[in-house]
């Protein structure tokens, strides 16, 4: 029965189970329909609205190869989804006077002032603004697991550009420096995988690692299915973006280098490995709670409201505008996270979250109260993706707060 723990299985689709409080029913026929019409293979969506739980939604098949189901307590990578719960984390210690966004960073890591980066403002590096899309040496998993090391390399880079003049996406890079600038503030020198374990996902109780342990077994995780027919990014991606994903000099690609890692394993993915800014596994249960904190004031985590009033603030613009120099299109981000702009007006003007490489999304939207996230395991190719924008409109529309987001 919709409004309790219920089960069902779409005409010729698999199993999907969970919950939906009366009224969000067009949630779940949305869930049904994406296997039914959107190729979904396995799937979680939750939503919360003004601090109550009204969607968890699971279903389909967890592993491809084996035929396992989708179960409650799945859990899958989320690519670059990741950032936002890394954006809370670094939130979160700007709330507890750690650092200041509008502070340099070399005021926090004198090391980091190299090479014309004396200037940089912590707003400026979160935001995508700080010319350090890629390093100089590529990030494998050595690397990346030795902080000490790791943050040499970082401190040594030259930026691609005046800093605060452009915009370019820092998909892996964006992490490494959030990491090690909460290193430098943090009294504990925590990473910020540890550091959100033990401020943010512990106290809320969440699954969601951005160091996935090595207890996790395996049996919990589902292995991403990759999209059989690549050519049709060609018609569901901008142009100048999959020219730039097809060219392997180009921004986009080098961006990219180090986003392998989380599945370089013998087993479904990395253990005991950090990269904060693409290897976050957990529920779509933890990241919809996790927002729905951040939507209602994050009184559960003594969250200030200066904080919270800087992450809903309009994104601040680089010298040549929104136009990113990676993704080839319009994107505004601010503070770790990607807001709505007439592009992506996911939601309203002061919610904030961010998407993930192969559908995953999740946001907090403090004006309609609602934490929101999707986690699919079979990957998409739309720079948005029709299931969870499905998904995402019918959570607004139930729940009456007009914006819906999405083209």
């Amino acid at each position: 029965m919709i409004g309790s723990r219920s089960e069902g299985r779409p005409a010729g689709g698999p199993a999907v189970a969970g919950f939906v409080k009366p009224g969000f029913e067009a949630v779940r026929e949305a869930f049904v329909e994406n296997f039914d019409r959107r190729g979904e293979l396995g799937a979680a969506c939750c939503a919360y609205h003004r601090g109550e739980k009204v969607v968890d939604l699971w279903g389909g098949i967890q592993n491809r190869a084996t035929g396992e189901p989708w179960q409650e307590e799945t859990m899958a990578l989320v690519y670059s989804t990741t950032k936002g719960l890394a954006g809370l984390a670094m939130a979160l210690a700007h709330s507890r006077g750690l650092f200041e966004y509008d502070e340099r960073v070399s005021t926090y890591w004198p090391e980091f002032a190299q090479h014309g980066k004396a200037q940089i403002t912590v707003r400026q590096l979160l935001s995508h603004q700080a010319g350090l899309f890629a390093l100089d040496e590529r990030p494998v998993m050595s690397l990346v697991a030795d902080p000490d090391r790791l943050a040499i390399v970082l401190a040594r880079q030259q930026p691609a550009w005046p800093p605060g003049t452009r915009q370019a996406y820092h998909a892996i890079t964006l992490g490494f420096y959030e990491s090690e600038l909460l290193r430098r503030v943090d009294p504990a020198h925590r990473t910020l995988g540890r550091f959100f374990q033990e401020e943010l996902a512990t106290p809320l109780g969440l699954d969601f690692y951005l160091r996935l342990p090595e207890e996790i077994p395996d049996s919990r995780l589902a292995p991403l299915s990759r999209p059989r027919h690549m050519a049709t990014m060609l018609f569901t991606m901008p142009l100048a973006l999959t020219l730039a994903a097809m060219y392997p000099r180009s921004r986009f690609r080098r961006a990219l280098l180090g986003s392998e890692l989380p599945e370089q394993s013998d087993r479904i993915y990395a253990r005991n490995l950090e990269v904060p800014a693409g290897g976050g596994v957990g529920t779509a249960r933890a990241m919809a709670r996790a927002y729905s904190v951040f939507a209602t004031g994050g009184s559960e985590l003594g969250l200030r409201e200066e904080t919270l009033r800087q992450l809903m603030a309009p994104a601040v613009a680089p010298a040549r505008g929104f136009r990113d120099a990676c993704l080839k299109v319009e994107v505004r981000f601010s503070l770790g996270f990607m807001k709505p702009g007439a592009r992506n007006p996911f939601a309203h003007p002061s919610a904030f979250g961010s998407p993930g490489t192969g559908g995953s999304f999740g946001f907090a939207d403090p004006q309609a109260g609602i934490g929101y996230a999707y986690i699919p395991n079979q990957m998409g190719t739309h720079l948005e993706d029709p299931r969870e924008v499905a998904l995402r409109k019918a959570v607004y529309r139930s729940a009456g707060e007009g914006v819906a987001g999405g083209r």
